[in-house]
């Protein structure tokens, strides 16, 4: 049996081997076990109120959530998640296409005024996440991804139909403030899977959020070759509203939304008229404080928690990269006298190599599992999820100063290997966004969707702002009588190099690091209560109020 220490006294962490075994029941706190626990007893567990009502908990119904789905259903449901992640990615991306189209139909109009188009959309991207994630906690995901992707269809269209460029910068603005992303597709993971299962859906939706990413310049650049600029919007439309309407035929999942259903139907049938769901009972539905203090959260644990603050800089940082290649691929691949359809190629190798990224977890992922079994949950640290990306991240700094220095045109060397060294960069972007978000999942339990959130922000804003840089960049940087793209990319990976190395800090120093946190302390109050697990809450602040008003650790609850 583990022995279980105080979060004050970690026990000594050796990550190559995974001897250490306390602080790892933190990772449990994330979800639901797929088969119920022994939590709390008795009149903890009942929850009966003064005026007779009975709330309904995850024990008195645990077949009915998405725990219990089975097999091909959480597939599909996952399916159906990761089309319409790679649907709001994709207007992100395809964007760069329609530059020039634009340039030509509105007089006055250059080049980096247009890109202003991209910059606005992933900017208000970055903080639309984060404010439709508090609504689908308290409101459940399938309402929440509905209306998103409607909104999204609605601010498209007058983009196709725009008359003049602010009439599409405010249709970008509109749709990117209404695309829920990230946020909300990786809580999903949470509603279906326990931690100990939840590494392979979540590499799954990881690497539909980094094809929604690449994806839009393969198929822009046929789109730009052979039709009007609207049709770069018009597709955005249909593949919304597609993805919209695959959506639309799935079941909610957030467990406190089943189980208000699940209430109504028992009083409804007679079988017990006293039972009532967690947010039946709650008074008001939603109150203007918790609102507030949901929203902030994600911005302070940014801004307060080292880990959370260096792994987003690390992630923005790599997500940028990508869309800072689809603004460069064309002045680089030009020197090879590249055109539109073989520019948008070009971005396959980038798509290939998360596909290989996604792949290369699959021994690891059986290697836990193995782990798992044989020696419990407990002999599993946080850190642990890191270790491949220890070996996968120097391919970012390796990978652009290979593609630097590989940018100098037909008389020095191939068109195919910078193409390789552009791999090499996506292999590390995948591990990087998918390894930060795994970790901090395992970290912070309860508060990792809000540790998520600022993820997420980072990488879209990060991408925004990339948008406006990445041309200045290669053209600009270096006094050749031609773009030195070489030594924009030369900067990038300098940079890069500095960047990774937290990655290796939280590896070995992440134990102490998380005992320092006091999200981490409460963590620890809360495994006492629950008896090592998570349990969904109608409201998420119940007991921890203290962390996000400012009170001193002593007067947190």
């Amino acid at each position: 049996m583990a022995h279980r220490k105080d979060a004050g006294s970690p026990e000594p962490y050796d990550p190559a081997n995974n001897t250490s075994g306390a602080e790892l029941s933190e990772k449990q706190d994330d979800s639901t076990p797929s088969t119920p626990p022994n939590g709390p007893s008795g009149e903890e567990n009942e929850k009966v109120r003064a005026d007779g009502k009975r709330e309904l908990t995850e024990d008195d119904c645990y077949e009915v959530l998405a725990y219990s789905w089975p097999t091909w259903k959480k597939c599909m449901y996952l399916a159906s998640v990761a089309t319409i992640q790679i649907a709001m990615n994709y207007n992100t991306s395809v964007y760069p296409n329609v530059v020039t189209q634009l340039t030509n139909v509105f007089p006055g109009l250059d080049a980096q005024g247009a890109r202003t188009g991209q910059m606005i959309y992933l900017v208000f991207y970055s903080f639309g996440c984060e404010l439709w994630a508090p609504w689908s906690e308290e409101f459940g995901r399938w309402p929440i991804l509905m209306l998103s992707e409607a909104l999204i269809c609605i601010w498209t269209l007058p983009q196709a139909l725009a008359p003049n460029f602010s009439s599409i910068l405010a249709g970008r603005a509109l749709a990117g403030l209404s695309t829920a992303g990230g946020s909300v597709t990786l809580g999903l993971i949470a509603d279906l899977y326990q931690p100990d299962e939840q590494q392979w859906p979540l590499a799954f939706i990881v690497l539909a959020s980094c094809i929604g990413t690449s994806i839009g310049g393969v198929i822009g650049g046929p789109v730009e070759r052979f039709l009007p600029w609207q049709w770069n919007f018009w597709i955005q439309l249909i593949f919304n509203a597609a993805a919209m309407c695959i959506f639309a035929f799935m079941p909610e999942s957030r467990a406190t939304i089943i189980m208000d259903k699940e209430a109504k139907r028992r009083r409804k049938s007679g079988e017990d008229p006293n039972i009532y769901g967690p947010n039946e009972l709650k008074q008001p539905r939603i109150s203007a404080k918790e609102i507030a203090i949901v929203w902030l959260r994600p911005w302070r644990m940014l801004v307060t928690e080292p880990i959370v603050l260096c792994l987003s800089l690390l992630s923005g940082f790599s997500d940028a990269l990508i869309f800072t290649f689809l603004e460069s691929f064309a002045t680089v691949y030009s020197q090879w006298n590249f055109g539109i359809l073989a520019v948008a190629w070009s971005f396959i190798p980038i798509n290939a190599a998360y596909f290989i990224a996604y792949f290369s977890y699959y021994p690891w992922f059986m290697r836990d599992d193995h782990v798992r079994k044989t020696k419990g949950s407990d002999s599993y640290l946080p850190e642990r999820r890191l270790k491949w990306l220890l070996w996968t991240a120097p391919l970012e700094p390796i990978g652009l100063f290979g593609f630097a220095w590989t940018t100098l045109g037909p008389q020095v060397v191939h068109w195919i290997v910078p193409m390789i060294f552009a791999a090499m960069v996506g292999i590390a972007n995948y591990t990087i966004y998918f390894s930060s978000v795994d970790y901090m999942v395992a970290s912070y339990g309860v508060y990792s969707a809000s540790a998520c959130g600022g993820n997420a922000w980072a990488r879209d804003f990060f991408a925004g702002i990339s948008a406006m840089y990445a041309s200045p960049l290669y053209h600009n940087l270096g006094k050749s009588p031609k773009p030195a793209v070489n030594y924009g990319s030369t900067l990038l990976a300098s940079v890069s190099c500095v960047v990774v190395l937290p990655i290796y800090v939280f590896y070995w120093y992440g134990p102490q690091i998380r005992d320092r946190s006091a999200f981490a302390k409460s963590l620890a109050q809360d495994r006492e209560k629950t008896g090592g697990r998570r349990v969904s809450k109608a409201n998420e602040l119940e007991g921890h109020e203290g962390l996000f008003q400012g009170k001193k650790e002593g007067e947190a609850a």
